[in-house]
């Protein structure tokens, strides 16, 4: 039997929604063994962010290390990266260990509203991070920060995938739609053609997550070998079901539904 394994290096949630719980269930839905590193501890339920503590450099760099010189990752996804030495420090690591397999989720702010990624981190961010990206996942806002486009229509959202490829050296992007009205409609760039990933919009405020767990889907099937197209459209059908079958927890913004997807395919069949 292959075991298919992920690594996320990402910051804590403590209410369970975002971050590298999110990620670790998103892995384990897939078939995929999740492994992580955190660099961040947030104090956060769904009313938002409460308290964020970067963990010490040394502290990333080693879990990094003991996990890639032992079990090794087929993939791996960034996500919270808060401060530009932590950014500088992971980007070092995933040369260092070759990993070629990575998806990078620029998380800026929480659903919240927290600011997550400091200011002076921006650059570090795109220059040291983002070349070595096989697939990078802004949604508008974010890739607003990182083109400096102003993002309105599909055609925006196309160019700003174009310039985080050919301009910042990621392999691939993925701009996604859902902060525009109407249908979300994500966008893929390969470096050659554009994709659209398509889904149906429903009206909850339990949306706490959805990147992190989009991009965990994602890096979940590249370690399974699956194409990049392929493994958009499983993340897009995902992270739909997973907001379409909310759990409706918690006070604030909820989290997504991390069984719906398994559980939409068992009733299928």
């Amino acid at each position: 039997m292959t075991i298919f394994k992920a690594l996320t290096i990402a910051g804590s949630d403590s209410g369970g929604g975002a971050g590298i719980q999110a990620d670790l269930k998103t892995f384990q839905m897939l078939d995929v063994y999740g492994m992580s590193a955190i660099t961040a501890i947030t104090a956060q339920n769904t009313l938002g962010v409460h308290g964020i503590y970067d963990i010490p450099l040394e502290g990333i760099e080693k879990q990094i290390d003991a996990v890639l010189s032992d079990l090794g990752a087929d993939a791996a996804k960034t996500g919270m990266l808060s401060q530009p030495e932590i950014i500088e420090l992971v980007a070092g690591c995933i040369r260092k260990h070759g990993l070629k397999r990575l998806v990078v989720d620029p998380v800026m702010v929480a659903k919240g509203g927290a600011s997550l990624l400091a200011g002076n981190a921006q650059n570090a961010l795109r220059e040291k991070l983002l070349p070595l990206a096989a697939l990078v996942t802004p949604n508008i806002p974010e890739a607003e920060v990182i083109t400096g486009l102003s993002i309105a229509t599909i055609e925006d959202m196309k160019e700003a995938a174009r310039r985080i490829v050919k301009e910042f050296g990621a392999g691939a992007a993925i701009v996604k739609g859902g902060h525009r009205s109407g249908e979300p409609t994500d966008v893929l760039y390969d470096g050659e053609a554009f994709h659209l990933l398509t889904g149906e919009r429903y009206e909850t405020r339990h949306t706490h997550g959805t990147g992190c767990t989009f991009s965990a889907a994602v890096c979940a099937e590249l370690a399974k070998g699956n194409t990049l197209l392929e493994a958009a459209h499983t993340a897009k059908q995902f992270i739909t079901l997973a907001i379409r079958h909310t759990l409706g927890i918690g006070a604030g913004h909820g989290p997504t539904n991390h069984w719906a997807y398994v559980r939409e395919r068992a009733a299928a069949e």
